[in-house]
């Protein structure tokens, strides 16, 4: 068995879209050649690698180790868009947590399906905040730590205030700066923003989502 025989073999192997039986092995090496010599040989000498040479139904392959088959299970995402609903809510929750749905509402301006509130749970983005001490007792909402790290930021006390998002045209003058995440504007709708500013927070939320995808 030579090196060169073996380096051969190793190549044919790895470049083969499916198993080789031992008859289409033979047919690529010289008149002569000890396959099965070369195969063993080969197997033994990747038996502790990260991928193995096995021999399943008479054919032959490379695979990954089966005490390794969990760790590189794959995994399936689907991507989705957060609605302008679940884009506004998730703005409102950041700038007042620990908020409560009916806060939530009275600042949008509307109510909003439970759905809403569902998507940024499964995006593990916002969780329940205890209780709010009022008659009803109800829950409360705040982000968590993935929603700080999917947008960068190391605390909530980095949230940009006020007159940061007016001086990097994240808001402009119109929005009622009282209330983030929120589009309160005066009557005077005149104003043009331009194209590179964004009208609130929320839309500089739903830019980077967009960029993320």
């Amino acid at each position: 068995m030579s090196k060169s025989e073996k380096k051969l073999l190793e190549a044919i192997l790895f470049a083969s879209k499916e198993p080789l039986d031992i008859k289409t092995i033979k047919s690529k090496l010289k008149r002569g050649s000890d396959a099965l010599k070369i195969l063993y040989n080969i197997q033994l000498e990747y038996k502790d690698r990260g991928i193995n040479l096995v021999c399943i139904a008479e054919k032959w392959s490379f695979r990954t180790p089966s005490d390794l088959s969990e760790k590189l299970k794959k995994e399936m995402y689907v991507e989705k868009k957060l609605s302008k609903a679940a884009i506004e809510t998730l703005a409102i929750i950041a700038y007042h947590q620990p908020i409560t749905r009916s806060e939530i509402e009275e600042i949008r301006g509307v109510s909003f399906s439970t759905g809403t509130l569902e998507v940024l749970f499964e995006l593990g983005w916002v969780k329940p905040q205890g209780r709010k001490n009022v008659p009803g007792k109800p829950l409360m909402y705040a982000t968590t730590d993935t929603f700080l790290s999917h947008f960068n930021i190391n605390s909530l006390e980095d949230l940009p205030n006020t007159e940061e998002l007016l001086a990097a045209g994240l808001i402009d003058n119109r929005v009622d700066s009282s209330i983030f995440g929120t589009v309160k504007f005066t009557e005077n709708d005149n104003a043009q923003i331009e194209d590179k500013e964004y009208g609130n927070v929320d839309d500089m939320i739903k830019d980077t989502l967009e960029k993320n995808e």
